[in-house]
């Protein structure tokens, strides 16, 4: 399953697997694809370089990628402490309210509230970066689109191509004028921060609207035919998130929320905005009805609304309260049913893959015969 693209970065298949679990993102550039870690999660830079250090351990001398969330415009001067200043107190009291409803425990006292989304603010992700770039990554993308230029540019004198999502044929312009070298078309269908269109229809109208740039499909792909589907309509490659979440390497810290992942079915997400504050697409919860609901205070802005919620989603996590408990998640969840191995999974991707292929240059050859 080699494209031009995996060609160039010397990958045996055109897979790749954005994930926040470094165990995964090795599994997956080991089994032959290119596995992207996340970086969201990490608030101190020591953290991020500590899995860096793992990864390098791990991946046999093999490519591997990140992940960071900036902005396009680079914002001087904002602190945690200026943006937790923005947040209402109606807000704070609706998200005490919920959490009441529900009978979730409070943390115990001097207990880390868990990870906020810090990320989401730009200096974080230039201090993870300046880790980043201390280590041989083959790429860096970055889900809120195109990277700032410095970024793009320190990225390409270090020899690492950059990939930005788009939703939108649009969108995909914009990163090519700012030289991007990769650009992810991110359906309707897929999990975390998506745009409106799905990717059967995306996917043609970003290579149309970018070529000769390589475009990577994304959303709603999780079997050997999908894959295939997404390089007939002109992709190089696909970029997969949610199907790793139930592989046994990723490490959710819920058995709780691997169970409702397992269970659920493709119409049991929703696209909110109750995680981060843009529309993210993410399991169906009463926590995300709440929110959703038009009798509440409605939510609030990135970043605002991910350091809102940080700690509630720390005590639902923590205690595992069922009816809240949630991840992002794509429509795919529904071909999720059973905990594989991520080699087990790039297997199942890729003899599927063999026999679409196969299929389709049957039917080729009895229509041109």
């Amino acid at each position: 399953m080699q494209t031009e693209l995996s060609r160039r970065l010397g990958v045996e298949h055109a897979i790749f697997g954005f994930t926040p679990f470094p165990a995964v993102a090795a599994a997956i550039t080991r089994a032959g694809g290119f596995g992207v870690l996340g970086a969201v999660r990490y608030t101190a830079p020591d953290d991020l370089a500590r899995d860096l250090d793992w990864m390098q351990e791990h991946t046999d001398g093999l490519p591997y990628g990140l992940d960071v969330v900036m902005p396009a415009r680079k914002v001087e001067g904002v602190t945690e402490d200026d943006v937790e200043a923005m947040i209402p107190e109606g807000h704070r009291q609706f998200v005490r309210e919920t959490l009441a409803k529900h009978g979730v425990p409070e943390l115990a006292e001097g207990e880390a509230s868990g990870w906020r989304i810090t990320g989401w603010m730009e200096q974080v992700a230039r201090d993870q970066l300046d880790v980043a770039f201390t280590y041989p990554i083959k790429l860096l993308a970055n889900a809120l689109g195109s990277p700032p230029a410095d970024v793009v540019d320190r990225a390409h004198a270090n020899g690492v191509l950059v990939a930005a999502l788009a939703g939108s044929a649009r969108h995909a312009r914009h990163h090519a004028e700012a030289g991007i070298d990769i650009v992810v078309a991110q359906g309707y269908e897929a999990g975390g921060h998506t745009g409106e269109i799905a990717s059967m229809v995306l996917v043609p109208e970003v290579v149309d609207a970018v070529g000769p740039l390589p475009v990577l499909a994304a959303g709603g792909i999780g079997s050997g035919a999908q894959v295939a589907a997404g390089l007939a309509l002109g992709a190089q490659g696909v970029w997969l998130g949610s199907l790793w979440l139930t592989t046994t390497e990723a490490d959710l810290h819920s058995r709780a929320l691997t169970r409702k992942l397992l269970a659920a079915g493709s119409g049991d997400t929703v696209r909110s905005r109750a995680l981060t504050g843009k529309p993210a697409r993410q399991l169906r919860t009463e926590w995300t009805d709440a929110w959703d609901d038009p009798s509440g205070p409605g939510t609030l802005p990135m970043p605002l609304q991910g350091l809102l919620v940080a700690e509630a989603l720390s005590r639902i996590q923590k205690y595992e309260v069922a009816p809240l408990l949630g991840t992002p998640v794509g429509q795919i969840v529904g071909r999720m049913n059973s905990e594989r191995s991520v080699q087990e999974v790039v297997d199942d991707l890729t003899r599927g893959f063999e026999q679409a292929v196969d299929r389709i240059s049957r039917i080729a050859g009895r229509s041109g015969s």
